[in-house]
């Protein structure tokens, strides 16, 4: 009887489907890279397990050559495992692999006494009425001194929230030099505990969100040297397998306080000098409101003694104000879930609203009493994480990743009330995790990780050019910082022709959603594993 042929045709009929799919996904139309990269795991996830099946079951090899393969793709299946773990996905959904046995980072930790508050001084109301004539009266027949002149005192550059002073990502200067002629200074860099947590800095502090075992910690360092001045935290652990870890607003700081909210909705308020908690509050469970599913991530918004956050409870309680100094609840309005979006503060039709993206809506609130202005419907479909931009005193524009893309509303009153209407929508501007700037009445950001240059008037895209992926941008005197998702800091002259990409560096290793702080000349980067300080050279 003769010995069966090995069957082998079944190799490259799979091979070749494979091969058609892949170009599908990656030749053919302008998709979305997550759904690129999604049909690619899956074809070459099918091809390997029916070439598996094939040479088990059906190659006609001989048995002991199949029972050795078999047992050769086990052990090779097990010895991955066993040597590697993915430890989440990048915002392209590509699995991010590492040592199953690599040891934990050593964590900076606080001193053990943390400083004690400053004392304030004395006002002038406070001190008793003679003790003050008696310490200002100049001694008999002698003539009062004319008061010293004192020369005002600039403000130390600062970043004290999420997206920097105003909230958009836009600061007046220092210019910076190109990094070939001139590369940034490395004052520090060491391991963090993780989180999507940026810096907010001011003075000589600089402020983020962690996840320290199963504590949420607020940590305070020396912005300049990276030593922990204070650390506060709170039970809370947020984790997810593909959004990973630990907290993902920004801290807020106002005045002498600093103000966090949680992965997991704690609001909380610190002397930030000492680190000292003033008062928390567990806004989910009051406002009857749940987590969205990768956690809460709008950053606090301080504005008029008031703590605003969207915690997207029911029954008026989408958006909600706390007292800055008591935590005692101001108002509430809405009625929408909440997005991973963060509230602003924007003038538009002559009156300072609070803007807020929520789940399916964007709404306008009035800052006094939380009532909503306005609201537009927004299709339910993806996540909305990047902060809308105001245009002009009328317009508002949003975007969105997962291949939604922006669209630009009109807002106009009529009779008592806020009407908003739609005036352009384009897939040509899909901002996932990042945020979008205005320079020169022209639009950048990052559609689906590539740098894009968009016309706010029509929607249409001037230039796309550049895989940054998602990453974080910084208008800087006119100039565009890019911090990549690579962990690369770029600088781009943002023109309308196209991409001008003057100089890069590395300042992170490993995946970055965080969003960067830059104070004057002092930038301070952050990912799930590690942070940094550079000191830019300006121009």
């Amino acid at each position: 009887m003769d010995k069966p042929q090995p069957r082998l045709w079944p190799v490259p009929a799979v091979l070749a489907v494979a091969a058609l799919v892949l170009a599908f996904a990656w030749l053919t139309g302008e998709r979305p890279q997550q759904l690129r990269v999604t049909l690619t795991m899956i074809a070459l996830g099918l091809a390997g397990a029916l070439l598996g099946l094939w040479f088990v079951a059906f190659s006609r090899l001989a048995p002991r050559v199949r029972l050795a393969g078999l047992g050769a793709m086990l052990a090779a299946i097990a010895l991955f495992f066993g040597l590697f773990r993915v430890r989440g996905f990048s915002g392209d959904l590509i699995p991010i692999v590492e040592s199953r046995w690599a040891p934990p980072p050593a964590l900076p930790t606080a001193p053990t006494t943390l400083p004690p508050a400053p004392t304030p001084e004395p006002s002038l109301a406070a001190t008793p009425a003679s003790a003050a004539a008696s310490s200002a009266a100049p001694p008999p027949g002698v003539d009062a001194p004319a008061p010293a002149a004192v020369a005002p005192t600039a403000p130390a550059p600062s970043w004290p929230q999420f997206m920097g002073p105003d909230r958009d990502s836009v600061l007046p200067g220092p210019k910076l030099a190109d990094f070939a002629k001139r590369p940034p200074q490395l004052l520090w860099k060491q391991p963090i505990g993780t989180g999507w947590s940026g810096f907010a800095v001011r003075d000589e502090l600089a402020l983020t969100l962690e996840q320290r075992g199963e504590e949420e910690a607020l940590v305070a360092y020396e912005a300049a040297t990276g030593k922990v001045r204070w650390i506060s935290s709170w039970p809370a652990h947020y984790a997810a397998a593909l959004a990973g870890d630990g907290p993902r607003s920004t801290p807020t700081i106002d005045g002498d306080q600093v103000f966090t909210i949680g992965a997991q909705g704690t609001l909380s308020a610190h002397d930030l000098a000492s680190g000292r908690r003033q008062w928390l509050r567990e806004t989910l469970a009051e406002n009857g409101a749940t987590a969205p599913q990768w956690g809460v991530s709008g950053s606090p918004l301080v504005h008029a003694g008031r703590v605003i956050v969207n915690v997207g409870g029911p029954g008026g309680r989408s958006l909600v104000a706390y007292d800055r100094h008591s935590g005692a609840p101001v108002w509430a309005g809405g009625d929408d879930a909440a997005s991973y979006s963060s509230p602003f503060l924007a003038r538009l039709l002559g009156r300072q609203q609070v803007v807020i993206w929520n789940a399916d809506s964007i709404t306008g609130h009035d800052p006094e009493t939380g009532a909503v202005l306005w609201r537009q419907e927004w299709p339910s479909v993806g996540e909305k994480v990047s902060k809308p931009l105001a245009l002009g005193d009328d317009g508002v524009l949003v975007s969105a990743g997962y291949g939604v893309g922006a669209k630009r509303f009109r807002l106009a009153t009529v009779g008592e009330a806020i009407q908003s209407c739609l005036v352009w929508e384009s897939t040509r501007l899909k901002a996932k995790f990042t945020n979008v700037v205005l320079h020169d009445g022209l639009l950048y950001g990052l559609d689906d990780g590539v740098l894009a240059c968009v016309d706010p008037q029509t929607g249409e895209r001037r230039w796309r050019a550049g895989r940054y992926g998602h990453g974080q941008v910084i208008l800087v005197a006119g100039q565009l910082l890019v911090l990549a998702e690579s962990g690369e800091l770029v600088l781009v002259d943002p023109k309308p022709d196209a991409l001008h990409e003057r100089s890069r560096i590395p300042v992170l290793a490993g995946k970055t959603w965080n969003p960067p702080a830059l104070a004057g000349d002092l930038l301070l980067v952050r990912n799930d594993k590690e942070a940094a300080a550079w000191r830019l050279a300006t121009e």
